[in-house]
């Protein structure tokens, strides 16, 4: 039996009866050597705010850990953490280096007279050093003082232990990555606990008694010595986001923390500031202008033209560009490219101002359409006077919302209706660019800066011919030196040599064909050099309904690895490789994917990716993928999988742009799992016309 009423509330309830009751502290960003919401080295029972990224540097005693944390949702947090050991002579280095995955979920949210109290997972996936398990509770009064207790099992039960759950079983780390629920609260258990006391703003001290032994840093490896279960610290939080520590450790170490938090919900430039949008030109009555209201103007391909170029130049300075345009004397379709807003939503609204004030005033209906590589995404039909009325009332987006027309495959343009000299379209760009190695025991951090030309080339709709080269300026990419030593075949774990003789090189090289084969379908077909590491053809299809939060979609690839120097050579290494895919967005916030199929090493299985999507862009996921590939043939790591991040530009200029930085981190990059990197998959260009992306932007449709 677990005894935990007795320690955890002795721990908590500590008497402070001097000290009034206030509001308590809902939030923290106050941070321990894990990364995540603690004393020192001591976890608390309270949680980041809701969406917060935080990375945490720290170091003591010859440990240095490094940590990446996110608040998943209110009461769930994860964090990935890179630790140094100094002197750990293990495999071969002098420096041992460690992977491992935290989780958090807190139980109970503080109240008046209820503490916080969370449950944590150490190490939940990795080779088992950081392993353990705690409930620990966090009661503060008012914003002075936070008292924190609890239990720890696995690493925070060896020290000072109160009794056991069972027998822990020894960790079999194996090749690591491997869940070991058999230990998760099994063994030996100690309390922890320790108060926060912040005297003035910015400043807080803390002590914490520790149940952590450090039995073999201490005992085993001799990387210091430990003298005492108490820790003591001072913490000042230099700005907003910026936060640094100094600690005395264990009675014989000096410790420094400093972290870094950034909050998706919270831009610094305090949300987009756009230049205003043109105002809507309301109609004079048709009792009063009647003249204005005859069609005799559809009839004259001078009148035609003379509103397609109005509209064309109106759009061109909102930042968009017209593609096509269906006239009749009651409607108009306009088929519009959004080169500029990230919200789809904004842009609907900018262009309906537009074609409120250039149409002829017989028009009564607006088709809005935007074009996605020659992809028709479903159209909005507004009705003008709607456009009219609405623009100045308070609830007016709403009411252009429920008003809106929605037609999931709107008819192709006729080929009188495009834009004079809009095919073919010819476009370049030369752009830096970073690339870097991360976790490699010889050297962690590696990189490479260069700049990257890339050209596109659109003879036609649907149509599309694009390519790169990139060329390294500066970096030392190129000087890894371990080389691969899986039993598969080597379909990725051989990117060093890719950089070591590959400078200058084409990066891709490609022609791609999208199409719409019916009601609510999509279709790609590209070929050619498509990423760094692999030539050849790949074929897509999707079924995305505009009602529905789900996808379905389908594709077939033949690859062929590339030579080492980039050039137009091709190895010997071929397969065919593809997955069918459910795209599902389960809530407002989180976007699932599930991939099933074969990947480039020719094995079979799934990855699963889910990611918190916010209203204004950013994107923070994680994926793993799992194989009939067994962990001692994947080797290191077990099976693949990582942290995904998209990052829009607009929330950091505050000016609205599409463009958006977006990277993955490994823990490595291993051959199982693997999958072709296709450029302009259906997906990313059609999710921006479903129907709850565009009703959570639509706050945005008149600005």
């Amino acid at each position: 039996m677990i005894r935990l009423t007795t320690s955890v509330l002795c721990l908590v309830t500590v008497a402070m009866p001097a000290m009034s009751q206030e509001t308590p502290r809902s939030t923290t960003n106050e941070l321990g050597f894990y990364g995540l919401p603690g004393l020192m080295d001591m976890p608390t029972g309270e949680v980041m705010p809701d969406g917060e990224i935080a990375t945490t540097i720290s170091t003591f005693g010859g440990v240095t850990r490094a940590t990446l944390s996110f608040q998943v949702m209110p009461r769930v947090s994860g964090s990935f953490r890179y630790s140094q050991f100094k002197d750990w002579d293990s495999g071969g280095f002098s420096t041992y280096y460690d992977r491992s995955f935290d989780l958090r979920i807190q139980l109970l949210q503080e109240s008046r007279y209820v503490p916080s109290v969370t449950l944590g997972f150490q190490d939940v996936v990795g080779t088992g050093i950081w392993s353990g398990e705690f409930l620990a509770a966090s009661k503060s009064f008012g914003d002075k003082v936070t008292v924190t207790g609890g239990l720890g099992w696995g690493r925070l039960g060896s020290y000072g232990s109160i009794g056991g759950t069972g027998t822990r079983p020894d960790r079999e780390v194996g090749e690591g990555g491997e869940f070991e629920a058999d230990q998760w609260f099994r063994g030996d258990y100690a309390p922890f606990a320790g108060i926060a006391w912040r005297p003035i703003p910015k400043l807080t001290l803390k002590a914490e008694y520790s149940s952590d032994d450090y039995t073999t840093e201490s005992d085993d490896l001799g990387i210091f010595e430990k003298d005492s279960p108490y820790n003591f610290g001072v913490e000042y939080q230099l700005t907003e986001d910026v936060r640094l520590g100094a600690y005395s450790m264990y009675g014989s170490e000096f410790g420094f923390t400093a972290s870094v938090s950034i909050n998706p919900k919270n831009p610094p430039q305090g949300g987009i500031r756009d230049s205003a949008p043109p105002p809507v030109l309301p109609r004079p009555s048709r009792a009063d202008r009647p003249e204005l209201y005859v069609t005799d103007w559809v009839e004259s391909r001078e009148d035609r033209s003379e509103v397609e170029t109005m509209t064309a130049e109106a759009l061109l300075e909102q930042g968009m560009e017209l593609e096509a345009l269906s006239l009749s004397a009651q409607s108009a379709t306009a088929y519009m490219r959004n080169a500029k807003y990230r919200a789809d939503a904004q842009a609907l609204g900018r262009t309906a101002r537009v074609m409120a004030r250039v149409m002829p005033s017989s028009v009564e209906q607006f088709t809005i359409v935007q074009m996605v590589d020659g992809i028709r995404l479903p159209g909005v039909t507004f009705a003008r006077k709607d456009i009219e009325y609405f623009e100045v009332q308070p609830d007016g987006a709403e009411q252009m919302l429920a008003r809106a027309q929605i037609q999931q495959l709107p008819l192709k343009p006729e080929a009188g209706d495009y834009v004079d000299g809009i095919y073919p379209q010819f476009g370049w760009e030369i752009a830096p660019y970073l690339r870097t190695s991360l976790f490699d025991p010889d050297q962690p951090f590696r990189a490479d800066l260069g700049v990257t030309a890339g050209a596109s080339w659109r003879p036609t709709a649907g149509l599309l011919f694009a390519g790169s080269v990139n060329k390294k300026v500066v970096g030392n990419l190129d000087k890894i030196e371990r080389e691969s030593n899986s039993e598969l075949p080597h379909v990725r774990s051989d990117f060093a040599l890719y950089d070591k003789e590959g400078d200058p090189w084409i990066d891709t090289l490609y022609g791609a064909y999208y199409f719409q084969p019916g009601d609510a379908f999509y279709g790609r077909m590209t070929a050619g050099y498509l990423e760094r590491m692999y030539a050849g053809v790949s074929g897509e299809v999707l079924y995305a309904p505009h009602d529905t939060k789900w996808a379905l979609g389908a594709e077939l690839n033949y690859a062929q690895q590339r030579d080492y120097d980039g050039g137009f050579g091709l190895r010997d290494y071929d397969v065919v490789t593809g997955h069918a895919s459910l795209y599902w967005q389960f809530t407002d916030d989180f976007q699932a994917q599930v991939d099933v199929g074969r990947y480039l090493a020719g094995d079979y299985g799934a990855t699963l990716g889910i990611e918190r999507v916010f209203e204004n862009g950013w994107r923070v996921g994680a994926f793993a993928t799992k194989t009939d590939v067994s962990s001692e043939d994947f080797g290191e790591g077990s099976f693949d999988k990582g942290i995904t991040m998209t990052i829009p530009l607009d929330w950091m200029t505050g000016r609205s742009t599409r463009s958006a930085s977006s990277f993955t981190v490994r823990p490595l990059t291993r051959d199982g799992g693997a999958r072709l990197s296709v450029p302009g998959r259906l997906y990313g260009k059609v999710d921006d016309g479903q129907d709850y992306r565009r009703e959570e932007e639509w706050g945005r449709f008149w600005r």
